[in-house]
C-alpha cells in the first residue's frame, strides 16, 4: 500500500509557497500527496507542482469537488450539468500535467445544497451519463476517477458503501470506481468495518481521517482494523490521511471546524504516518 497525505490542510491551491511541505512530507516517509484541484484556471500552476513531485520522489492523487450549483453534474438544468463536466475535464487535465494517477472527491453535487429528499432516478441517471464521459477522458489522461461518498450533512446524493458500489455498477465504466473514508464511514455505516471486504471490487481509494478530522490514531475511528481488513484482502492502493485545520477560512467552515484537533500540523503527518505504518506490520 501507497501513504499519501491530503495537502488541504495548508492549502486549497498549491504553489510555490507550499513546495517546502513536499520535502518534508518526503522526509517523513511518505510515498505521495493528495493535491487539491479545486481552481483549473491556470495549468501551469500545476505543471511546475508535477516537476516539484517528482523532483522530491513523490507520487500523487488528487482530489476535487463541483464548485457550485452552475457545475453540478446532478442538476435538473442540462446547461448546470454540460458546464461542469468541461469544468471537470480541466480538473482532469491540470491532474495530467501534475502527474497524479487518481482523482477522488464528491464530485456530482455542490456540497450543502440540499434537495430535502432522497437522491432520484433521475438526478443519478443524469449523473452517471456525465461521469461515462468524464472517465473516457480521464483514462485518456492516464488517471483513474474514484468517487466519494460523504455523509448526510454535507451532501444527498451518495452517504453509503452501498450507495456508492450501486453508483459505480450504474456508471459502468472501467475507468470509474469509488472509495473509503474513516471519517464518513463512522458516521453513515451501520458496520463501518463491515461494508469494506463486500465492496473491496470497486474500492480504489482510502481515506484515513480522524472522527474529529484531527490526528488519526489520537481518536476512536477503527483505523487500526481497517488496514487489518484491507491488507488481508490484499488492497495495495491508497491509504492518505486526510486532516483539516482552521488555517483556511472556507475550508474550515465547509468542513465545519470550528476549534484547534491538534498543535500543530507536524503531529498530524509524523504521528499519523507512524500510525498507520504499525498497523501496517
Amino acid at each position: 500500500m501507497k501513504i499519501g497525505f491530503n495537502l488541504l490542510l495548508w492549502t486549497g491551491h498549491v504553489t510555490e509557497e507550499n513546495f517546502p511541505l513536499l520535502e518534508k512530507l518526503k522526509a517523513t516517509g511518505y510515498d505521495g500527496v493528495e493535491v487539491p484541484i479545486f481552481d483549473p484556471s491556470n495549468p501551469e500552476d500545476f505543471r511546475r507542482l508535477g516537476k516539484a513531485l517528482s523532483d522530491n520522489g513523490l507520487q500523487s492523487a488528487a482530489v476535487t469537488v463541483c464548485p457550485d450549483q452552475a457545475h453540478s453534474l446532478i442538476s435538473p438544468n442540462a446547461a448546470d450539468r454540460q458546464a461542469g463536466v468541461e469544468h471537470l475535464k480541466r480538473v482532469i487535465d491540470c491532474g495530467h500535467l501534475a502527474g497524479i494517477q487518481n482523482l477522488c472527491g464528491p464530485y456530482y453535487q455542490e456540497l450543502g445544497n440540499f434537495t430535502g429528499d432522497a437522491p432520484t432516478d433521475t438526478e443519478r441517471a443524469h449523473a452517471a451519463e456525465c461521469h461515462r464521459l468524464l472517465a473516457e477522458h480521464a483514462q485518456q489522461a492516464g488517471i483513474r476517477l474514484t468517487i466519494e461518498s460523504l455523509n448526510r450533512f454535507e451532501c444527498h446524493f451518495l452517504n453509503t458503501m452501498e450507495q456508492a458500489s450501486a453508483y459505480v455498477k450504474q456508471v459502468n465504466h472501467p475507468n470509474f470506481f469509488t472509495m473509503y473514508d474513516t471519517f464518513h464511514a463512522n458516521i453513515e455505516e451501520k458496520d463501518p468495518l463491515g461494508v469494506i471486504e463486500p465492496n473491496l471490487d470497486v474500492i480504489r481509494h482510502v481515506h484515513i481521517s480522524a472522527n474529529d478530522r484531527g490526528t488519526p490514531g489520537k481518536d476512536h475511528t477503527p483505523i487500526r482494523e481497517t488496514i487489518q481488513i484491507l491488507k488481508k484482502n490484499g488492497y495495495d492502493q491508497w491509504l492518505v490521511i486526510e486532516a483539516f485545520g482552521r488555517s483556511l477560512p472556507a475550508l474550515a467552515a465547509a468542513t465545519r471546524v470550528w476549534r484547534d484537533f491538534f498543535p500543530n500540523t507536524e503531529e498530524v503527518y509524523e504521528f499519523g504516518y507512524q500510525y498507520i505504518r504499525e498497523c501496517l506490520a
